[in-house]
């Protein structure tokens, strides 16, 4: 009874309050073409004991960081959480507090919200920051839509470094829109390519990914000056958080919108997901920013405190008017993001950035030195780059799981042009014995 807490007596009991004889005839309102009339076809219930055994079983069949060496990124990426997060986020004073909008009893919510947009903008070069989207792909989409309302134009310009995920989701919002994407070029260094041909004076923004999917730092400098030029707003979207510490912070170069997935700091990688989006901008954009705004005040005794400042949902203003029905900001996973960042403090971040891109570099030079194996692309990268083969992706990859190791992304399904190519990724929590292991596997050798 353990899961199916009500008894048969229960059962009758709550019929009866309601007046009905038994359960068929309280769906009776429920048409009998929708209604199943057989059992289902569920095994008989286990114990605790044998239920327990029998899902550790199954997941015992996952491969995971614990049990593989992990070189797959593209979006998700595998980072060390420090111990303290779980132990932090599991206080009650987290899990029992409000949502934010009665202020007096989640100051502790509110003040860590306030906390992460701070660093938020430390890490973009922006001034202001929201309260956290749903994931990366969703906070890019609405920066297109956020762009469309600032510029009052419908056209939008998809660099073709952005994530193929997150490009089918801006496709997916803006398509009530009677908005207009193109897509650039991709040159081949693996950068964006022909983006001037593409920007008009009815362009509302030009979005680009830093590092783009293909692992690619692009020259962001002379994008944000094309589209300037035509009075375009410019998106930098990031899906590995991490390269903020090491790279220029887009908002110093020009960026007007910087938003994307911070789930590489200390938030599980969950087999995809949830994932926490964040989303900066100017402060002139303030007012058409989406989802809401932690802002720091003094109570009538003159004590700090926090509360939020914006709040332009569709649940608060007329609908016509809202920025945005994002309905949460995943708190639990800010909460992590903002102890991760905490704890790692400024120079930790930098250090773990540099560390990432020393792997990544090691990874590179090792391709380029192992026959069979070669770089699809020479332009400085942070963690992630694209290993051509000379035998089919698909194998490599199994051969490797056997192996215990999950290389990386198969690109067939996103980039056929490639050939047999794989996206790898290399973080801290790969040594130098695994990626000479990822390399003899990927060459067809024994790892």
């Amino acid at each position: 009874m353990r899961y199916i807490p009500h008894t048969e007596a229960d059962v009758q009991r709550m019929l009866e309050r309601i007046g009905v004889r038994s359960l068929d005839e309280l769906f009776v309102g429920v048409p009998k073409k929708h209604r199943l009339e057989r059992a289902l076809d569920l095994p008989a219930a286990e114990s605790e004991q044998l239920l327990t055994a029998h899902l550790q079983a199954l997941s015992e069949q996952n491969a995971s960081t614990q049990t593989h060496d992990w070189f797959l990124g593209a979006g998700t990426h595998a980072h060390f959480i420090p111990s303290a997060i779980e132990t932090l986020v599991s206080r009650s004073e987290f899990t029992t507090a409000y949502t934010p909008y009665q202020p007096e009893i989640s100051q502790g919510t509110l003040q860590a919200i306030f906390e992460w947009q701070t660093m938020i903008c430390c890490l973009t070069g922006l001034e202001v920051t929201n309260a956290s989207m749903y994931d990366g792909a969703s906070a890019t989409a609405e920066a297109a839509l956020m762009a469309m309302r600032c510029t009052r134009r419908n056209r939008v310009v998809l660099a073709s470094g952005v994530h193929p995920h997150y490009a089918d989701v801006v496709r997916t919002y803006l398509s009530g829109l009677s908005a207009e994407i193109v897509t650039t070029l991709r040159a081949e260094d693996g950068r964006v390519s022909g983006l001037a041909d593409l920007v008009d004076d009815q362009t509302a923004c030009v979005i680009l990914q830093q590092p783009n999917f293909w692992g690619c730092i692009e020259d962001l400098k002379s994008a944000i000056e094309v589209a300037h030029a035509h009075g375009a707003l410019v998106v930098v979207t990031v899906a590995e958080a991490l390269s903020l510490a090491l790279l220029t912070a887009p908002g110093e170069i020009g960026a007007d919108i910087v938003c994307g997935e911070a789930q590489s700091f200390g938030v599980p990688m969950s087999l995809g997901g949830p994932h926490v989006g964040f989303m900066a901008t100017r402060q002139k954009l303030l007012r058409q920013l989406p989802g809401r705004l932690v802002g720091e005040t003094t109570d009538t005794e003159g004590r700090r405190g926090f509360v939020l400042t914006l709040s332009t949902r569709e649940q608060h203003i007329r609908r016509e008017r809202a920025t945005s029905n994002i309905c949460t900001n995943q708190g639990l996973c800010l909460l992590m993001a903002t102890i991760y960042l905490c704890l790692m403090g400024r120079v930790g971040l930098r250090k773990l950035a540099e560390l990432n891109l020393a792997k990544s570099e090691y990874a590179r030079s090792r391709v380029r030195e192992t026959p069979g194996l070669s770089l699809a692309f020479e332009a400085p990268s942070f963690n992630e780059f694209v290993v051509r083969l000379d035998g089919d992706a698909a194998e490599s990859l199994a051969r490797a799981r056997e192996q215990g190791i999950v290389a990386g992304l198969d690109l067939a399904p996103y980039a056929p042009d490639l050939g047999n190519a794989i996206l790898v990724c290399t973080t801290e929590l790969a040594s130098r014995e695994s990626i000479d292991r990822l390399v003899e596997a990927l060459a067809g050798g024994a790892a």
